[in-house]
């Protein structure tokens, strides 16, 4: 009786051994962004705001010629890649994730406000951080007072957040991000300061961890994506008119799933 009970054990044993262990938490979502629009930015005068001296010494040159700072509404790569566009499963709620969300971060900087685009979590932290001051200035040692300005956007409306004076380098803020009546299911987060008009951030509302800011030439990549028929939203805060463009893909476990997104 036992060595019967040995060798069937054996054979389990020996099927275990031999059977695949596979597992797949998912599959992935690749593809680019693009638009079929030409590049557009707006331009202001650095005369016009506070520390015109300092202001201009922000190391990314393409955002200034002389006297002018440029708002890059819209950047395409040669090959029509949208810069700044995101991406995002639109059809799932993971509650657990978005209650352990810690908060988006933004950073004041040269006065410009990184990153340009992102994402938010409604009822979420939303962090920024004054990193300027200016030696040169007598009014601005202790800090280059830049005064970020939430709101919440829906359509041709919309309403303040919050509106913080940081005045000092290292003041930081942290206010919850407030999208009232369902208002996150179509609309944006946008960020200005209003110190300096030309610093903008913008950020689309998010229910799950599966998005991505494109890279510079349009391409992302979703990871970790449950099985199945998925909507998916590309969005940019100026191309497109700032509409969500809804798409339709079907990802399979441990599959690639390309989606070609055009904003037009």
């Amino acid at each position: 009786m036992k060595s019967a009970l040995s060798v069937m054990f054996g054979v389990a044993a020996v099927a275990l051994v031999a059977a695949p262990l596979t597992s797949y938490a998912g599959g992935t979502i690749t593809g680019k962004v693009t638009y079929a629009g030409k590049p557009e930015q707006k331009e202001f005068l650095f005369s016009k705001f506070p520390n015109p001296k300092f202001c201009p010494k922000n190391p990314d040159k393409s955002l200034m010629d002389g006297d002018k700072r440029f708002l890059k509404q819209i950047e395409v790569s040669k090959d029509g890649g949208l810069k700044g566009a995101v991406v995002a499963v639109a059809d799932i709620e993971d509650k657990a994730w978005m209650d352990g969300y810690a908060g988006t971060e933004v950073v004041a900087a040269f006065c410009e406000f990184q990153p340009f685009s992102g994402i938010v979590v409604n009822t979420r932290p939303f962090k920024v951080e004054n990193t300027d001051a200016d030696p040169e200035d007598p009014k601005s040692v202790a800090g280059v007072l830049h005064n970020p300005h939430s709101f919440t956007v829906k359509g041709s409306t919309s309403a303040t957040g919050f509106n913080i004076g940081l005045a000092k380098k290292g003041d930081k803020l942290d206010k919850p991000v407030t999208f009232r009546g369902g208002a996150e299911k179509e609309g944006y987060f946008r960020l200005q300061c209003d110190q300096h008009e030309f610093m903008q951030s913008f950020f689309l509302p998010v229910s799950n961890p599966h998005f991505a800011v494109v890279k510079d030439d349009g391409s992302f990549e979703l990871k970790d994506v449950p099985a199945g028929k998925h909507k998916i939203i590309a969005w940019h805060p100026f191309a497109g008119k700032a509409k969500k463009i809804e798409f339709e893909v079907d990802v399979t476990d441990g599959g690639t799933a390309n989606l070609k997104a055009e904003i037009k």
